[in-house]
């Protein structure tokens, strides 16, 4: 009994929520939620990324602090209740987000140590690497005009 009705709030919940016929109208449906998230590759790598986050990449050279960068690889983008997914990814003109220099920094402290043993040889190396931060700002979902 008690599975039964479980099953049929299920399928109520899920008659609720309206499947979108276009990707206009999926988009609309996005921009209307309150929060926004996107996936997105950047340097080779995908992440999960909200308004406001500071991201850490592997450094970037050609960049200085204060810089803006465009995400343009976009593969997701979604809120609490619905999601977009590209085919591979989604075009720079229907979502539009960018990313902020804050600073170049280095990680910790990082110690190799390479021995040979009955040699008497040992060495130890000591590196920090260097990373680029960033800071996402806020995600567009510019209203297209029907032309």
């Amino acid at each position: 009994m008690l599975a039964r009705l479980a099953r049929s709030v299920s399928a109520l919940c899920r008659a609720v929520h309206t499947q979108p016929g276009s990707t206009t109208a999926a988009l609309e449906l996005i921009r209307s939620q309150p929060s926004h998230y996107i996936i997105a590759n950047f340097v080779g790598r995908k992440y999960i990324l909200t308004p406001r986050d500071v991201l850490t990449v592997p450094r970037l050279r050609d960049v200085k602090v204060g810089d803006v960068l465009t995400l343009d690889e976009i593969h997701e983008l979604g809120s609490r209740e619905y999601t977009l997914r590209g085919n591979p990814t989604i075009s720079p003109s229907r979502v539009r987000v960018q990313a902020t220099v804050l600073e170049h920094t280095k990680g910790k402290m990082e110690f190799i140590f390479k021995k040979k043993r009955r040699k008497g040889y040992q060495k130890t190396i000591s590196h920090k690497q260097p990373y680029t931060r960033l800071r996402i700002g806020e995600i567009e979902i510019p209203i297209e005009s029907s032309s």
